[in-house]
């Protein structure tokens, strides 16, 4: 017999209320806090769901928003952990919502050092990871970094 987890919603990320004044200063409307992706009654959330009209074509931009700290003892264990989780979610929203873009929201410091690390340079090429980095003490959006920006 199977068992349905119960929907309990994980505690909020350090940068959670950062990063979303950091996306509603960047143009962006929060939709979902959390994004809920639901799959044979499981549930993952991820940590938002925003969304941006575009102008031109009279359409919006979709993105769900997973805000990783790279606050515990190992910077190479939060990047394992943070790498599996944007594949898994990029994965089902692919299948539940595939105009939906995900983005990995990393401080720009992060971004600096452990994403600049050659153990991790490999791996992001390979992923195709679409990140924002954000400055938390303005709480601004420094930079948006594409998957087509990396290279590959």
């Amino acid at each position: 017999m199977g068992c349905i987890e119960a929907a309990i919603v994980p505690a909020r990320d350090l940068y959670h209320q950062v990063v979303r004044r950091a996306l509603q200063q960047d143009g962006w409307s929060i939709t979902h806090d959390p994004y809920t992706l639901s799959v044979g009654g499981r549930n993952v959330f991820v940590d938002l769901g925003a969304e941006r009209l575009l102008a031109a074509s009279k359409g919006s931009d979709l993105i769900a928003v997973e805000i990783k700290a790279f606050s515990g003892p190992s910077e190479l264990a939060s990047l394992e952990q943070a790498l599996g989780q944007y594949v898994l979610y990029r994965s089902l929203l692919r299948k539940i919502e595939p105009e939906r873009r995900l983005v990995l929201a990393i401080t720009q410091i992060t971004y600096d050092t452990t994403f600049a690390e050659p153990i991790a340079r490999p791996v992001l090429d390979e992923l195709r990871l679409d990140l924002l980095t954000f400055d938390p003490g303005k709480e601004r959006v420094v930079k948006w970094i594409h998957s087509t920006d990396t290279g590959n």
